[in-house]
């Protein structure tokens, strides 16, 4: 979770606490992609002409560098650098297979490169060029930057003065806003405004384009069904097989994406207490009710008495939520939950920032390994837009502690950041039908606490050609790491080009 809001679920995330590694087959010997013919705008030619050249790199694969327009509605006005990486097909190949991990400001190519066995299972990578790629503004592309590492911690770690909601607290998350959104502006430059979806929808039409192959076969996992939606809508007839797994409902305003999320978190985290306490050396006891209003409280004790940890850095309220959040993406990382809050019960704040220090790609040694954070918060920005009125934000904290007592309350006044941002959102959000696309898969979780399911159903339905796969279960995203009902039917689809008659209900 940043500072504003919740992550729009990076699939990813649950690999830094499962150990889940990938095993990588020694690279072919393809050097280049030679594009596709492509009937284009003169000045959009020599991108959609490129030919991209790949180099051996990490773990037997290749990677490359393509360029894009930084403005696609002025071409001419500059470029920027969008990196991939891919593991080359082992048995026939049918094409490239791009995927996007989530986020926004997920990295593709690090997904690619350290995971590429949880991201595919062997099915799809026999058949298809696996292409991680980092969207712009994320990662090795060219890329969004805001602060130093000792800066973003005070950005993400600090305690706030003033009692939430009130005038004195909004005014120090506005300036705390302003300071952010002027140092992005400053280091970043004319890339802040053109890092929306949109923009990086076009890319991932160049990409397909240039890595040779007439349709879009596509993987999106979490936000990266929102970009695999806005392709579609941009580019039916560029389609090809594309499954969106753990979707983003693109009619959702922002409000009604963090009270449908805070409700998500907080059914994963009544699942988590009813699964602790049917086990030994479970921190609560009692009723999941009663295991609910313990959190409760002990969220409230962190936010008037802050638990200060080893290194200066104190434990808020904010900050435990993260703690919270972060493991209940994966029902596999509970135990790190009751550890964390076995270990803050007792007084001590050392598991809770690692686990929020892991969701913030927080490194031991105080730097970062990526800048998510500062991407998450510049796509957001664009992707949405924000009403920061305090009787507005007011009332959205009553609602949201309606919907989720537990959570709700610390994921209020979100809108505080963007409302702040150096650039607006213009962008009308609303449902996306995709007329005249392929067949696109939709997969949902039933207690998926990030995108809950919910939203896939209502992706499914807007579509005009959308199919519903549900996996009847817990945990954030559900292909190759669920059950074999849904890697068949994902699979049958992108090697066979079959699509279920209806919804298998996994």
């Amino acid at each position: 979770m940043t500072r504003w809001s919740l992550l729009a679920a990076v699939t990813v995330v649950a690999l830094t606490l499962s150990g889940c590694v990938g095993l990588f087959l020694p690279s072919q010997s393809r050097a280049t992609s030679t594009p596709v013919a492509e009937n284009v705008a003169v000045d959009l030619q020599p991108f959609y002409r490129q030919t991209l050249s790949w180099t051996n790199c990490s773990n037997g694969m290749q990677c490359t560098t393509a360029r894009a327009p930084l403005d696609w509605n002025n071409p001419s006005a500059g470029e920027i650098k969008l990196a991939l990486i891919r593991h080359l097909a082992t048995g026939t190949r049918l094409g490239s297979l791009l995927i996007n991990p989530g986020g926004p400001g997920a990295s593709g190519y690090d997904f690619i490169r350290d995971s590429v066995d949880y991201a595919a299972d062997k099915k799809l990578q026999a058949s298809y060029d696996i292409v991680g790629f980092d969207p712009r503004g994320v990662g090795r592309s060219s890329a969004v930057t805001c602060y130093s590492p000792a800066q973003m911690d005070a950005y993400l770690y600090d305690i706030t003065p003033g009692v939430r909601g009130s005038d004195e607290w909004i005014a120090n998350n506005v300036k705390t806003a302003k300071d952010f959104g002027q140092a992005c502006g400053a280091k970043t430059g004319a890339l802040l405004d053109h890092v929306d979806t949109l923009s990086a929808a076009h890319d991932l039409d160049l990409l397909r384009a240039t890595l040779g192959d007439k349709k879009l076969n596509y993987l999106g996992y979490s936000y990266g069904t929102y970009l695999g939606t806005v392709y579609a809508e941009l580019y039916p007839q560029k389609t090809g097989r594309l499954v969106l797994d753990g979707a983003l409902d693109p009619a959702s305003s922002n409000f009604d994406v963090t009270e449908v999320q805070a409700k998500g978190f907080e059914s994963a985290l009544r699942a988590y207490l009813t699964d602790c306490l049917a086990h030994a050396h479970c921190p609560f006891s009692g009723t999941v009710a009663e295991g609910m209003a313990t959190i409760t409280d002990l969220l409230a004790a962190v936010e008037a008495s802050p638990i200060r940890n080893s290194d200066g850095r104190e434990l808020g309220a904010n900050t435990l939520v993260t703690a919270i959040i972060f493991p209940l993406y994966d029902r596999a990382s509970w135990s790190y939950l009751s550890k964390m809050f076995d270990a803050v019960m007792k007084g001590s704040a050392a598991f809770a920032f690692q686990l929020a220090d892991a969701y913030n790609s927080r490194n031991d040694d105080g730097t970062y390994a990526d800048n998510s954070t500062e991407a998450f918060t510049a796509v957001n920005c664009l992707d949405y837009t924000f009403d920061a009125d305090p009787s507005v934000m007011r009332q959205q904290a009553a609602a949201l502690s309606k919907a989720a007592p537990v959570i709700g309350p610390y994921l209020s006044y979100g809108d505080i950041g963007c409302a702040n941002w150096p650039y607006t959102s213009t962008l009308k959000r609303g449902p996306i039908a995709a007329a005249g696309s392929a067949p696109i898969i939709v997969v949902g979780t039933t207690n998926d606490p990030a995108t809950p399911y919910v939203w896939a159903q209502n992706l499914a339905h807007e579509l005009e050609n959308g199919h519903l796969v549900t996996y009847k279960g817990e945990g954030h995203t559900a292909y190759n790491k669920s059950n074999s009902c849904v890697n068949n039917a994902v699979d049958d689809y992108f090697v066979n080009g079959t699509v279920p008659s209806e919804d298998p209900k996994c």
